[in-house]
Formats: C-alpha cells, structure tokens, sequence
C-alpha cells in the first residue's frame, strides 16, 4: 500500500510538471506572435501570466522535498525526484525571459518601427523547437529527442552572433534606430538564454534516462 501511494505521488508530481510545461508552451507560441505583430495585449497577458508558473514551481518544488522527507525513495526515484526540482526551476527561468521578451515588445510598440533583423525568425523557430522539444522528450521519456535539444543549442548561438553583428551594423549606420536596435538585441539574448535553459532541461531528462549525470 505504501508503494502504490508512493507511484501515486509520483505520477501527480509528473503531471505538474508536465502542467507547467504547457502553460511555458502558450507563454512561448503567443511570445513569438506578439512580437511578430508588435501586440501589447498579448505581451501583457504574457507577463501577467509569470505568476502561474510561479506558483507551480513553488507547489513541486515542495511536493518533491514533502517525498524526499517522509518517503525515503529508491535511488532511481530519488534521482527523478531530485532532477524535477532542477527542471522546473529551467521552466521557471524561461517563462520569466517570455515576460522579459514582452516586456521590450511593449518598448517597441512605443517606438518607430523598424524591419526585424533577419535573422531573427529563424532563431525563434529554433528556440522555439527547443522549448516545445523538451516538454515532449519529458513526457516520452524520449533520449534521442533530448539529445538533439542539446545539439540545437549551437544553431541558436550562430543566429544570436550573426544578428547582434546585424544590429551593430545598423546602429553605426543610422543612430536614429538605436533605441529599436537595442530591444532586438535584448531580446535575441533572452532567446539565447531560453534556449541555454531548455539545454540544462534536456541534461537533467538525459540523467533521469540514463543515471549519467554529464552537465556541460
């Protein structure tokens, strides 16, 4: 009786965390469309939206130590349990850069428009992917797709240098667009750290698969 209570625990902290991914999955998709059409409404709701993931973190994160403490888990279960508490603190810190990035989507829309650099939406779509990839690998337990998160990291890292050498360009040519240029470059570094975070996320899956804890 105590084990099957214990497996329940278990899968309800795995739900939460799969709940926090979802919600991280809206912040992310309706991200990207606020700042695709400059949308305060959107970058608002966004914003306000932190507090949820917030609190969810704080429930598993005490949820896991409530385990730890009374149920005395397996190794293998202890090293789940102990690698969820790593997972939604990366969850937690990418939401907080969706309502960073919204954050400078409103500064935008206060400005001149500009053309987006170009590269820009290629390195969304590849933070994006990351982001949704490590929900999934999560879910599915998934090696393979964990390892490609990890992979992905460096395409992100190439768009993160190509435009920040874009943006430099364009500010020494026309100094009137360097209050615009500077959002961008704000926020192409919350998308590189986005994508910093999802790695750590992949990381931790790869150690709940496999026992081997190699963080780079």
């Amino acid at each position: 009786m105590m084990r099957q209570s214990f497996i329940a625990q278990l899968e309800e902290l795995n739900n939460k965390v799969i709940k926090m991914g979802s919600i991280l999955e809206l912040s992310t998709n309706e991200m990207i469309l606020a700042l695709d059409n400059t949308d305060v409404g959107t970058a608002k709701k966004i914003i306000d939206r932190d507090d949820e993931i917030d609190l969810l973190e704080l429930l598993i994160e005490r949820e896991c130590i409530n385990i730890i403490a009374k149920q005395q888990p397996l190794a293998t279960d202890l090293r789940k349990i102990t690698s969820i508490m790593k997972i939604i603190t990366d969850i937690e810190r990418i939401a907080d850069q969706c309502s960073d990035i919204s954050e400078y989507i409103i500064r935008l829309s206060k400005l001149p428009k500009i053309t987006a650099p170009k590269n820009l939406s290629d390195m969304i779509s590849a933070t994006k992917k990351m982001v949704i990839d490590t929900i999934d690998s999560f879910v599915e337990a998934d090696l393979e797709k964990a390892s490609g998160i990890i992979t992905s990291d460096d395409e992100v890292d190439g768009y993160f240098h190509k435009i920040t050498e874009e943006l430099s360009e364009t500010m020494q040519n026309d100094p009137k667009m360097v209050p615009q240029c500077i959002c961008y470059l704000m926020i192409i570094k919350y998308l590189e750290r986005m994508a910093d975070h999802a790695t750590n996320i992949a990381e931790w899956i790869m150690f709940i698969i496999t026992g081997d804890l190699a963080l780079g």
